[in-house]
């Protein structure tokens, strides 16, 4: 295992999840009546450097544009505390490898593991075993199969996802009720590509659409591209497509303009900014996005700073930081991607 220590400042930076407010105050051991001192659910009492605590982190190989992110920003955000070592084991695609990164964490008796696994249900068992140990796992992005292998599991939403990209195509097509709409999916094999199609197909149920032509890809350009001139061929007439990947959207794109064609709109997914210039030149048949956020893992170290130092969040009444949480999947249109680019993944 490849580790990496890190050193920190004292800067607290936005995230998806812990937004600056305070809630919280609570009551201390401070005068009587004195309501204002920190607290390990106030904003003051968050910020505050604590004991140092050892995180390991576990994610990914980088070979996808959302992927890299997701690493990139769980190592920017540690970077923010001096009271975080953080540890950074090699990305992998290989549970093997991961799960033997994980069991070193365990003997090095790291304070608390964040780990995006490259497969949940084959790492389930050695975070229960971190777990047992007394290391609290954050678990990101691919959920275990069993509750009691992490402390926390904070997740992007897939069937949001494809929600919100059937209700966005409900709503353009709502003067075309027969209307044709395909769909280019990323692997069929993962639970994550099932939720989003699922979340597609209930949406637009909600309409009176359903999906008349789809295709699988494999979350890579050439796939997108393989896949999406499969499709074409097959449907001489399209209304509104969604693609579910970004990245894959470079060869979803590509396929579209060696056809030329120009009759449909398009929706992708993920939330790269690739997709949001596409978006904002209004040039193309791209007209909107829908996140995936790749801040799961700056978000994941965060609360496992929390959760090792005793804290909770402080926007919330509850004193310890929640179970599960699960983000949002809002879509980027022309009328909102300036407020989206600046914080999305280049593919």
């Amino acid at each position: 295992m490849l580790a990496v220590r890190i050193g920190r400042s004292m800067l607290v930076t936005t995230g998806a999840i812990l937004a600056v407010g305070a809630l919280v105050t609570g009551c201390s051991s401070g005068s009587a009546g004195d309501s204002t001192q920190p607290t390990n659910a106030s904003v003051e009492g968050n910020t505050e450097e604590g004991e140092t605590v050892v995180v390991g982190f576990s994610g990914p190989a980088a070979d996808h544009g959302w992927l890299g992110a997701i690493n990139a920003a769980a190592t920017a955000e540690a970077e923010q505390y001096g009271d975080i070592d953080f540890r950074v084991a090699e990305g992998t695609n290989d549970a093997n490898l991961q799960i033997s990164q994980v069991e070193q964490f365990i003997n090095d008796g790291v304070d608390a593991i964040v780990l995006l696994p490259t497969d949940g249900a084959a790492l389930t068992a050695v975070a229960t075993k971190a777990m047992e140990a007394g290391i609290p796992v954050v678990n990101v992005d691919r959920e275990f199969s069993s509750p009691a292998a992490a402390r926390t599991t904070i997740l992007g939403d897939n069937y949001g996802m494809g929600q919100s990209a059937g209700n966005y195509i409900c709503e353009q097509m709502s003067d075309t009720p027969d209307a044709v709409v395909a769909e280019v999916a990323g692997i069929d094999s993962l639970p994550l590509t099932q939720d989003r199609s699922q979340g597609f197909a209930d949406a637009l149920e909600s309409c009176g659409l359903d999906v008349d032509n789809r295709v699988a890809a494999d979350f890579t350009v050439q796939g997108g591209e393989a896949a999406t001139s499969q499709l074409l061929a097959a449907a001489p007439e399209i209304d509104a497509l969604w693609n579910h990947d970004d990245d894959q959207g470079i060869g979803v794109l590509s396929a579209i303009d060696n056809a030329g064609r120009d009759e449909f709109i398009m929706v992708g997914g993920g939330g790269s900014a690739n997709a949001m210039r596409e978006i904002q030149s209004g040039e193309s048949v791209l007209q909107a996005t829908v996140i995936y956020p790749s801040t799961q893992a700056a978000d994941g170290v965060r609360l496992a700073r929390l959760i090792a130092q005793d804290k909770a969040m402080s926007d919330l009444v509850e004193v310890e930081v929640p179970k599960r949480i699960v983000l949002n999947a809002p879509v980027v249109t022309s009328e909102n991607v300036e407020e989206y680019l600046p914080t999305a993944f280049e593919s």
